[in-house]
């Protein structure tokens, strides 16, 4: 008798344990999620904000038509990333896929600087100034939430990698995931200034 009430204490005592962790690791799920939403957010915003600033340039640069198209591209490129990304915050591939996405895009608005910088009326224009001003907002709203996001799949493959959880993630389905890097055009690790 004795014996089997040591079996179900451990056993309760197990599934405690294991209860613990399945509760940590759906926390620490969440505040990645979460963190996702808000990079999604400024990611949204600031592909709004990047049609007004073609158009904006249409009218005082007609002939750079290759380049302003290529802001287009890569920003409807970046926007199918930021969404297939949306779906599964944290999965090696679409976070791959959207950093990728997402330095095509930073190398297109480099381009657009070097053809604001080449007409001082686009650079004068209020319109224009606004909404520079609003994209150089985003992208340090962008920075952080990014940062966020990172931090709290850290905090999450942590969880998750330590004793005892690390014995019994894999079986409750919590994976590794991964954090959101954007390789720069430049190789470097920091924005082009899109400043005009």
């Amino acid at each position: 008798m004795t014996t089997l009430i040591v079996v179900i204490v451990i056993l309760v005592v197990l599934v405690m344990v294991i209860v613990g962790i399945y509760n940590r690791l759906v926390q620490a799920k969440n505040r990645y999620e979460n963190a996702f939403a808000q990079i999604d957010v400024q990611l949204k915003r600031r592909y709004d904000l990047i049609p007004n600033l073609v158009e904006t340039a249409k009218g005082y640069a007609k002939h750079e038509k290759e380049t302003l198209d290529a802001v287009i591209s890569a920003r409807n490129t970046a926007l199918a990333a930021a969404e297939a990304a949306a779906g599964k915050p944290g999965d090696p591939g679409a976070m791959m896929a959207l950093g990728e996405a997402e330095a095509g895009l930073l190398g297109a608005l480099g381009k657009l600087n070097v053809v604001v910088e080449a007409y001082p009326e686009l650079k004068a224009n209020t319109s224009m100034e606004q909404l520079m001003e609003e994209l150089t907002s985003t992208e340090n709203k962008i920075a952080f939430s990014r940062q966020a996001f990172n931090d709290a799949i850290m905090t999450y493959n942590i969880a998750r990698e330590r004793f005892p959880a690390v014995v019994f993630s894999g079986m409750l389905g919590f994976g590794s995931k991964e954090q959101l890097e954007i390789q720069f055009p430049d190789g470097g690790r920091e924005a082009p200034k899109v400043e005009f």
